[in-house]
């Protein structure tokens, strides 16, 4: 007689597996800049993503915490949000795009939507 532990294994192998890529779908939680070392909080907001401020390197931004940065950016794909971005550094506001991937959260920032710059983020939690 097979052990029922056993015979579940399969099963539960299956759920782990299918359970895996939503997983890696889903931006919420906190992520952190690597060029600046400033952390930010992606969270939904009515069905949308959107993003804030919630820690700082440099003791000198420190007044940024709190700033939300991306408001109601909505879902264009798979892993996939589209929205504006604030960059606190210069005080605007730019079309970006944000792609959830096995690297990271990349967010990308254009001016007239041919003038990118990107960087990918590391989730922290």
């Amino acid at each position: 007689m097979l052990n029922p532990k056993i015979a579940l294994l399969p099963t539960a192998l299956c759920i782990a597996l299918l359970a895996g890529p939503a997983a890696a779908q889903d931006p919420f939680g906190n992520w952190v800049r690597p060029s600046t070392g400033t952390q930010v909080q992606f969270y939904d907001c009515g069905g949308k993503l959107c993003a804030k401020i919630v820690a700082v390197k440099d003791e000198s931004k420190k007044g940024t915490i709190g700033t939300v940065i991306m408001k109601g950016a909505e879902k264009t794909g798979p892993g996939q949000w589209k929205g504006d971005l604030l960059n606190t550094e210069d005080g605007k506001t730019y079309s970006g795009k944000v792609t959830l991937d096995g690297k990271g959260l990349k967010l990308e920032g254009c001016v007239a939507l041919v003038l990118c710059k990107g960087e990918t983020w590391t989730k922290i939690n």
